[in-house]
Order: C-alpha cells, then structure tokens, then sequence
C-alpha cells in the first residue's frame, strides 16, 4: 500500500525546520548504506549524530505518533528516528531495495523495515527532477508531493530517487517495523478501520459498528505478531 498523509506537517512547521536546515552541516549520503548501496547513491545527508537531527527527528516523531492515519496504515512498533537528506547538481540515488534490518542509533535494539517514509520539505515547482518512483506489481509510480506530505510504502518495494536537476530537495526519511508483518494484511485492516470511521460518524456506535470494531480487533489480535 502507497498512502499519501496530506499536510502532515503545516507551513509554518516546514519553514521553520528548513530555516533550520538551511545551515546545516551536510555530509556524503553514501555513509549510511552497504557497498551496493553506495553505488547507486549520490546525495547528502545531515550525519545521524547531528544534535540538529536528534531535535528535529524527535519533533517528527512526536507528531508521527500522534496522527491517526499513520498509526492506522503502519501501526507502528518501533520507528527509526528520522533522518534528512538534500539533493542538487544531478544527486540522485539510483533502484535499490532498502535494507531489512536496521539498528536504532544509540542502542542494542534492532528494527525490520516494513514500512518506509518519505517527508517531503521543499515545494514542487521549487526543483526539477526528485522525483521518488516506487515499483510494484501495477507497475511505476512517481511521487512529487507538496512540502509537509509524507508519503509511506512498502519497504520492500523497488524504488528510487531520480537525479534534481534545479534546486534542492530536502527531505526527511525513515522506516517502521510494523506489528503487523504482511502488507496486504495490513492494507485490510487500514481499509477495514477507514469504513468503520466512516460507518460510525454516519450511524453512530450501532451494533453493526461495534460488530464491525470487534472483528478489526480480533484480525489484530490474530496477525500481530506481539
């Protein structure tokens, strides 16, 4: 499942983080990914012990755990803090699959990637080329999304960063290990969640609501792997 989370963050939000940012301390993107990684790669990033990345990280995830879309369509065990990246100059990063495992910064504590995020922190029409393009089964598609758009998808999808060509795009990313491993698994419970909110603002907590609730419960209770 691809879902697009509009405004997740609000103008204001994104032009203080880009203030931010705007005198950031950039480092070569290739030093977070393997040797295949690397050569596909072409971007910076801020390092993931930048105090500016920490502060920032952290007021994304307060949020991220705070809106109800996401933690329908992800729900989220753990998280990986947020990470940022820039890209200009023909910077891009080639297909590649994102790694499967990965280590939360300072800790023992490891994740599997179900789930990837992309933050979007410049406006469109302000860079050409970025575009993100995930592969799947249907085929290719490209996301080009409005700053403070988050976009989330399968982190076992194909997919890629196409080279900026004008401007800069800056964004932040990071991936989730979902309670619920299987993505179609989890693409019915969002869906099966999103009807019951539309069924109970329409009838109210009716018996067939609550019927409905109760078999979204016990779905949960029978994938979830806690």
């Amino acid at each position: 499942m691809m879902l697009q989370i509009r405004e997740f963050l609000n103008k204001s939000e994104v032009a203080q983080m880009r203030q931010m940012l705007a005198t950031a301390d950039w480092s070569d993107g290739r030093a977070t990914v393997g040797p295949q990684g690397a050569l596909v790669k072409q971007n910076r990033q801020l390092p993931t012990d930048s105090p500016l990345s920490r502060q920032l990280g952290e007021f994304i995830l307060q949020k991220l755990y705070q809106h109800p879309q996401f933690l329908s369509a992800a729900l989220p065990y753990r998280t990986v803090p947020p990470l940022f990246n820039s890209y200009s100059g023909g910077e891009h990063y080639g297909l590649h699959v994102d790694g499967a495992i990965r280590i939360l910064p300072g800790s023992t504590l490891s994740l599997r990637t179900d789930v990837s995020s992309t933050l979007f922190l410049t406006e469109p029409e302000d860079y050409d080329g970025g575009e993100l393009q995930v592969m799947d089964t249907f085929g290719a598609h490209e996301v080009k999304l409005p700053a403070g758009d988050l976009i989330v998808y399968p982190s076992s999808s194909l997919h890629q960063v196409k080279p900026v060509t004008r401007g800069e795009r800056v964004c932040s990313f990071f991936w989730t290990q979902s309670m619920v491993k299987d993505d179609q698994q989890r693409t019915m419970l969002f869906e099966l969640d999103r009807n019951i909110q539309t069924l109970r603002q329409q009838l109210g907590d009716s018996p067939e609501v609550l019927s409905l609730t109760g078999h979204y419960h016990n779905l949960l209770r029978q994938w979830s792997y806690l």
